[in-house]
């Protein structure tokens, strides 16, 4: 097992008194799943959102960090449904493929973004996803915030979907542009959230409506966010497969290309599928600020 030391992880910093807490509980606790121990240890040492739910999440991400440093030896996974694993979808009436819509995007404005809250808006984004994006609907990783796209003058009829979710662990050409170092990486990665789905409906032809979708989303969803989990991003990133498409929306939108990902998929730690579907990578600042705050660093945590 390796000696204690300081660790920080996710914005927070543990010192070696609480990394043997940790360590006493994973010991003492066996019998739990790696779920209830991270809520076990975010109600001990009162690692909470502002909102006062707790960072179970990000825990449990701690934790199998530790336990690839030698601290100890995690419960085995139980059997479930993996990130990304792809999920029945039921089928219904409702989000069949609707009427044409079309025209400029003037013409639907103001736009909005509906936040999905309930179950039933919830299944219904699915199906919408699972039918009608190229990826279909998967488990996302890590927090995530769903919208449906409406027009105020259209009130009722959805014209695509959006979801926000934990940006990738690590994207060499997104790394660079940004000019972090691993520990920085470590530390401010959670400013950063990924437009993990985007779409409009195969029957909405609307020219501009991406763009314009894109522009409510930047206003909107930071705030949303903030709310939500307790913290404000300061950039979005989104993968294009430019097999598919040229990314003409998000440059409209006045997002940045910073280069390609190596194949291997936002959440490859293990580097098992380089090469595999390399994407483009968008990325848009919120602040002008955001550089200095990804790459803020506290100082005498690191050993």
């Amino acid at each position: 097992m390796k000696r204690c030391q300081q660790e920080r992880y996710s914005g927070r910093s543990f010192s070696k008194s609480e990394i043997l807490e940790i360590k006493e509980i994973i010991a003492t606790c066996c019998r739990l799943s790696r779920t209830e121990l991270a809520n076990t240890i975010c109600e001990l040492l009162e690692w909470k959102r502002p909102t006062g739910r707790l960072k179970t999440v990000e825990c449990r991400q701690f934790l199998e960090y530790l336990e690839k440093q030698g601290y100890f030896k995690l419960p085995e996974r139980k059997a479930g449904r993996p990130v990304g694993s792809k999920t029945h979808v039921g089928r219904s009436k409702r989000a069949g493929f609707g009427e044409p819509i079309s025209g400029e995007a003037s013409q639907y404005r103001p736009l909005k973004l509906v936040r999905v809250e309930s179950k039933e808006q919830r299944n219904l984004w699915y199906e919408y996803i699972d039918r009608y994006h190229y990826l279909g609907y998967q488990l996302p990783y890590g927090a995530q915030i769903r919208y449906f796209i409406e027009s105020e003058k259209l009130p009722g009829e959805f014209l695509g979907c959006m979801q926000f979710s934990s940006p990738a662990w690590k994207m060499s050409a997104r790394d660079r542009w940004i000019g972090w170092n691993e520990v920085q990486r470590k530390e401010n990665l959670q400013k950063i959230i990924n437009q993990s789905r985007f779409l409009i409906f195969p029957w909405v032809k609307v020219k501009n409506l991406a763009s314009a979708a894109l522009a409510v989303a930047i206003r909107a969803v930071p705030e949303d966010w903030q709310n939500i989990y307790g913290y404000r991003p300061v950039l979005l990133e989104t993968l294009v497969d430019a097999g598919r498409y040229a990314g003409t929306c998000y440059k409209a939108a006045n997002w940045i290309c910073a280069g390609e990902t190596t194949g291997r998929g936002r959440m490859d730690r293990e580097n098992k599928l380089k090469g595999k579907a390399p994407k483009q990578i968008y990325l848009y600042p919120l602040t002008k600020k955001f550089r200095p705050q990804l790459q803020a660093q506290q100082e005498g945590i690191w050993d």
